[in-house]
């Protein structure tokens, strides 16, 4: 999960990976519970000199079909490969390494994205090597989706479901309070605005959440992954960025329902649901 300036430079991205001690865990909220097996964690692997593929970072995100998984731009800009896993808990897997319980996949990046501006096109696509079949998928909205959500602050009611591998807790390392709970987790979000973390003037890309220990928010390593209207499957965004290293107060979605975003899905033969 990006986070905004001056901290960038300290989390740049997704969670970067330590093979020693992998991290996971959306922040203050709650296991899965298998309600969505179609989102998994994306480890991006990296050529190092010797020209062998390693983990470099991981990231959250959602199959919208067999083959094509959803994520965030800044998790696939850069990476080599990707390597995706679906358990719910990941523990006593190959993860992060490449396994028989992993599938492979070709990343790709929205082609407008620019890293030092990546809240206006951050979205990343993943072709698996491999069908992974599934009863369901997430679904991609029509555009506009997001908009009837925009109202007055304090008279939105409507609540959003984020799903992640992320940390649960962010701390100073010195404290050694950083909780990695490697499992898929949960969280409940309600907008706080739009386009305004960064400046924009309603520019119609991102969107700023709400992040609390009584309803839980999104942290690195979840970012990519799926922000879905409560109740429903459809991804209205996918998460971003932060605003600071502790994960706390708000977090941000970039929305997946804005024509150009949808047009560039479209030319791997995705379209949205039919409702």
């Amino acid at each position: 999960m990006h986070l905004a300036k001056p901290l960038a430079g300290l989390a740049a991205a997704a969670l970067a990976l330590s093979v020693s001690a992998p991290a996971s865990a959306i922040t203050f909220g709650e296991p899965d519970n298998n309600e969505h097996p179609f989102v998994g964690v994306m480890v991006a692997l990296v050529e190092n000199p010797e020209g062998a593929l390693v983990p470099a970072w991981r990231c959250s995100g959602a199959l919208v079909d067999s083959t094509h998984f959803l994520t965030a731009g800044h998790c696939t800009y850069g990476a080599d490969s990707v390597e995706i896993w679906f358990s719910e808990d990941v523990a006593g897997t190959s993860y992060p390494w490449p396994g028989e319980d992993s599938i492979t996949g070709t990343p790709h990046t929205h082609p407008d994205y620019d890293d030092a501006a990546f809240y206006l096109n951050d979205l990343g696509m993943v072709v698996l090597d491999e069908p992974f079949e599934l009863a369901e998928y997430g679904e991609l909205p029509e555009e506009g989706y997001f908009d009837d959500f925009f109202v007055k602050r304090g008279q939105n009611k409507q609540e959003f479901t984020a799903v992640g591998y992320g940390l649960q807790r962010s701390m100073p390392a010195q404290t050694g309070l950083t909780e990695a709970v490697v499992e898929r987790r949960q969280a409940t979000l309600r907008i706080i605005n739009q386009d305004a973390a960064f400046g924009e003037k309603k520019a119609g890309n991102s969107v700023l959440f709400t992040n609390n220990a009584s309803s839980g928010g999104t942290c690195s390593g979840d970012s990519g992954g799926p922000i879905f209207v409560e109740g429903s499957t459809t991804i209205a965004a996918v998460t971003s960025y932060g605003l600071n290293a502790r994960c706390a107060g708000t977090g941000g979605g970039y929305r997946v329902d804005t024509a150009d975003d949808l047009d560039w899905l479209a030319t791997f033969g995705l379209s949205p649901t039919e409702s």
